[in-house]
């Protein structure tokens, strides 16, 4: 039965909600894309690859928050200081995920599932942590309303296999509204000292 919500009732419940998030949001897009314009943003769009279900690489999609400022040597300065003022006000408000939405559609993404982490992370899973790519990603999941940022990896990767094992129509209702909770209380953004959070070392 888990098998059969996933792959059908899960896909189609996310093409349908992506859609109507599309047509609803659009209008907040467009002045994000202006804001972010106005506000010294050449790029728009934070493209990079993830890994996603059963380990494959797709392209995340989501609006720029940082500037590509670089220090005298050529390389990217620290995300503390390359995050913008609208940029903090994208990720405090979650409006920066909303392109992901287009990832849903495509069927990169569910809209209830572990966070896709960077390519470079694969290597250094264990056995366990790797359990969690058995489910496509998500723009919010177990995980993001039970921390989010602020707790450590380890938790983290603990609370999405516990979802790999007992996701379940009920279970991604409730992360639904306690990922709007979330936003409203502006919960986990970050951990201390970091602009989101620190890198995954293994």
């Amino acid at each position: 039965m888990k098998i059969f919500y996933s792959r059908y009732i899960k896909r189609l419940g996310d093409l349908l909600a992506a859609i109507i998030a599309l047509l609803v949001f659009s209008p907040v897009m467009l002045v994000v894309m202006v804001l972010l314009m106005l506000t010294g943003h050449r790029k728009l769009f934070f493209i990079q690859p993830r890994v996603g279900y059963q380990n494959r690489i797709f392209k995340l999609m989501k609006f720029k928050s940082m500037t590509d400022a670089k220090d005298a040597k050529g390389n990217l300065k620290p995300d503390v200081e390359r995050l913008t003022r609208f940029g903090k006000l994208l990720r405090k408000s979650s409006l920066d995920e909303l392109p992901q939405l287009i990832n849903v559609l495509k069927g990169d993404m569910s809209l209830i599932g572990p966070r896709p982490l960077l390519v470079s992370y694969l290597p250094l899973y264990n056995e366990k942590q790797r359990r969690r790519h058995e489910v496509k990603p998500g723009i919010t999941g177990w995980a993001q309303v039970n921390g989010r940022n602020a707790i450590s990896w380890e938790q983290k990767f603990d609370l999405d296999v516990w979802y790999v094992d007992h996701q379940t129509f009920g279970l991604d209702l409730s992360i639904f509204f306690k990922t709007i909770k979330n936003i409203i209380t502006s919960e986990g953004i970050s951990q201390d000292g970091q602009a989101t959070m620190e890198a995954f070392k293994g």
